[in-house]
């Protein structure tokens, strides 16, 4: 295993990205990862706690929601190991790492989630949409390919929660 900086160990590949790229995109990527388990978790502290008369879609709208979320930290993972990287996905890693805002222990009515659960879903569409030009940059083209894959679902995501708003 080699390291850069003291940065993390990298396990052997063949994968032919230089050492310093791969460790670059595998902090890039145990970011996201950070950022997709802590925005699932959001997803089913609204699925758990909204209540109202949208209640039943509302409910079933977050849980399609976190299960593609789970996809996509399933993507993450697989490429930094892929990469020969250390995948940091506990909790405690994700809570360390995400920028995201807290979620609200006081939200209820099925709106307030949504709201926000879109004000999250843009935020991390817009890191989405970033990491994947940094992939791109390095030449990281399979990382790029994850990024837009993942991009793609999560601007759907943002559209179906920001539809559900305007009544």
């Amino acid at each position: 295993m080699s390291t850069r900086d003291n940065g993390p160990a990298l396990h052997p590949t063949r994968i032919d990205l230089p050492p310093e790229i791969r460790v670059d995109i595998i902090t890039l990527l145990n970011q996201t990862l950070a950022h997709t388990l802590d925005l699932r978790s959001q997803v089913k502290q609204a699925c758990w706690n909204v209540k109202g008369k949208d209640f039943f879609p509302l409910h079933t709208v977050f849980t399609t929601i976190a299960t593609a979320l789970d996809g996509y930290a399933d993507l993450m993972a697989e490429r930094i190991a892929i990469l020969g990287g250390v995948v940091m996905g506990t909790v405690r890693m994700a809570a360390l790492l995400s920028q995201l805002p807290e979620y609200g222990s006081t939200l209820v009515a099925g709106n307030d989630h949504v709201g926000a659960l879109v004000e999250r879903f843009a935020l991390y569409a817009s890191v989405i949409r970033g990491n994947i030009m940094q992939a791109a940059d390095v030449e990281d083209a399979g990382s790029a390919a994850v990024y837009t894959d993942i991009s793609r679902g999560v601007d759907k995501q943002l559209w179906i929660l920001e539809s559900h708003l305007q009544r």
